[in-house]
């Protein structure tokens, strides 16, 4: 599989929930950097870490947040962008905002997770501290 075919298959496995996809899709030593000022902000290495954290944001979201939509898959090299949607609700707001995820691929597998949201402060009131 390509780059491109491995992001179009994460972000399937995300919108899905299959778990045992993203298990294949994702290196267990990724490197997932999660942006803005919120208790997930940070750099967070390997799927030890990942995992845990993934779990809690569906859990404070009652499993709402979701990639509503991916538009546009672009490879430079080892990395692909991915432009999309994302929204959920939690702590009492409703979110729905544009993002792009940066994935980049060795082996495979997904091994580093850049992520980005177009509106930085909404997300960190989302999420809470």
């Amino acid at each position: 599989m390509t780059g491109l075919d491995i992001s179009k298959a994460y972000i399937h496995a995300v919108q899905t929930g299959d778990q045992a996809a993203l298990g294949s899709l994702i290196s267990p030593d990724v490197i997932w950097h999660q942006p803005g000022s919120h208790q997930f902000s940070g750099t967070h290495r390997g799927m030890a870490q990942v995992g845990p954290m993934l779990g809690r944001m569906m859990k404070i979201s009652k499993g709402t947040f979701t990639i509503t939509h991916a538009s546009h898959y672009m490879a430079n090299g080892d990395w692909v962008a991915v432009t999309l949607e994302f929204a959920g609700e939690a702590n009492g707001i409703t979110m729905k905002q544009q993002g792009l995820d940066l994935l980049r691929i060795e082996g495979g597998r997904i091994v580093e997770v850049r992520l980005f949201s177009s509106d930085q402060a909404q997300e960190d009131l989302f999420w809470g501290h």
